[in-house]
């Protein structure tokens, strides 16, 4: 099925989708336009991308952090590395917002 000169990039949005699913069709969309070279699959809250081996992960990541600025996200989500046995990719995190409270 996999051709020798690509990759599988994995990709997780469970956040994103909580918040949006309307975020997550904009994000596949985006990523699609501004990178044509890659095929997008989406199952649930994970999506699978077969990239050219010459594409660099960190490309992705770029597009990824370009999308959630430019949908003002930026500040409530961030796109982390996954590096797993099977799956090699990002997941987009909700930040966790660090709330001090001082007497």
């Amino acid at each position: 099925m996999n051709e020798v000169n690509t990759k599988q990039v994995y990709l997780e949005i469970k956040d994103l989708s909580f918040k949006s699913e309307q975020l997550v069709v904009d994000l596949l969309r985006f990523l699609s336009e501004t990178l044509p070279q890659i095929k997008i699959e989406r199952n649930g809250f994970e999506v699978d991308i077969t990239a050219p081996n010459k594409l660099s992960k960190r490309a992705i990541k770029l597009r990824l952090k370009k999308f959630l600025y430019k949908k003002g996200l930026n500040n409530d989500y961030r796109p982390i590395s996954v590096k797993d046995v099977d799956k090699d990719g990002f997941m987009i995190k909700e930040k966790k917002m660090v709330e001090l409270s001082y007497y």
